[in-house]
């Protein structure tokens, strides 16, 4: 008489979110399976659930955000989480206060969980050996931006029901993404391939030693991809002039609405925002119907619930 054994769940174990790349298959994919648990709340007449109750999170951003900020701080309080929204115009971080004391100090008050944006590449892992709450990246200098890609691919699964054998584009400006990096690492793994786009001026230095092909030619890869991730040029972080004009880029690296009639007919077209109208993409392709921009916007509600839920859990387990 044979016997199955039954596999064990899996059990989440990080109480940090700090990228992806360390991160297996199967961390990633309880993560997305997590977060479509949670996508149902949005559509109550309360949108409101239990888990982080009497809990508090801070937001703890030193560069602007729009979209990041404000989908976790509806996710902390979806989670019926309080939340503190750190600025540093209006902080003693203005004044000369280091990273890490400000960190302690609002530790000192009893917070559980840190969202942090900062400039500098290394800012979430130093909290994360210094301070015994939760530390959630939402993007470091051009290291990673692990909500971003998770929001990413659990739309392309919702699309596509996988990843598996996709070949997807991310053009662009490559070197200053932290998008691109971590894309990259949950694409590949969940079983895509990956193609960076973009002219040789915006390519990172190791761009060789990634798990990626390379393209400086757009026309050359719109036409065999399913996916495309059009990202944003972010002047704010450009030293020079890494092109000649930017009608020059757009001729050349821009999505239009010429370029798509010779993509598959059933493309993803994806920007993590905020978009360059007529520079990285054309209004009418950002509009368009084959655009999952919005529904991107959606889904980082569900998936940064789930990115919340499951590190204080992780948390609450570790010190039971």
């Amino acid at each position: 008489m044979s016997t199955t054994r039954k596999s064990k769940p899996f059990q989440w174990q990080r109480k940090h979110l700090l990228g992806l790349r360390d991160l297996s298959v199967a961390e990633i994919t309880h993560l997305l399976d997590t977060a479509q648990g949670f996508e149902e709340i949005s559509t109550r007449s309360v949108k409101k659930a239990p888990p982080l109750r009497g809990k508090v999170v801070v937001n703890l951003f030193f560069e602007d955000s729009t979209r990041t900020r404000t989908s976790f701080s509806l996710a902390a309080n979806r989670l019926s989480a309080d939340v503190i929204e750190f600025t540093q115009k209006a902080s003693s971080v203005s004044k000369g206060e280091t990273l890490l004391d400000t960190a302690r100090n609002l530790e000192a008050m009893g917070i559980d969980i840190v969202v942090i944006r900062h400039n500098a590449a290394g800012a979430p892992m130093l909290l994360s050996r210094n301070i015994k709450a939760c530390v959630v990246n939402a993007g470091d200098g051009y290291c990673e931006h692990p909500t971003q890609a998770l929001l990413d691919v659990y739309t392309i699964r919702q699309m596509r029901g996988s990843l598996e054998g996709l070949k997807i584009a991310i053009v662009g400006d490559i070197a200053h993404s932290r998008v691109a990096r971590s894309d990259m690492w949950a694409m590949t793994k969940l079983g895509a391939e990956v193609t960076f786009v973009g002219p040789p001026t915006l390519m990172p230095a190791e761009v060789g030693r990634l798990p990626v092909k390379v393209s400086y030619n757009l026309d050359q890869v719109i036409e065999h991809v399913d996916v495309i991730n059009m990202l944003r040029i972010q002047f704010e972080r450009l030293g020079g002039s890494p092109f000649p004009s930017t009608r020059e880029y757009s001729r050349y690296f821009g999505l239009t609405v010429e370029r798509m009639q010779r993509a598959k007919p059933d493309i993803l077209v994806m920007h993590p925002g905020p978009i360059n109208r007529g520079l990285e993409i054309e209004s009418e392709v950002a509009d368009g119907r084959n655009s999952v921009i919005l529904r991107q916007v959606a889904n980082g509600l569900a998936v940064r619930m789930a990115v919340l839920f499951l590190v204080n859990q992780a948390a609450a387990e570790t010190t039971a």
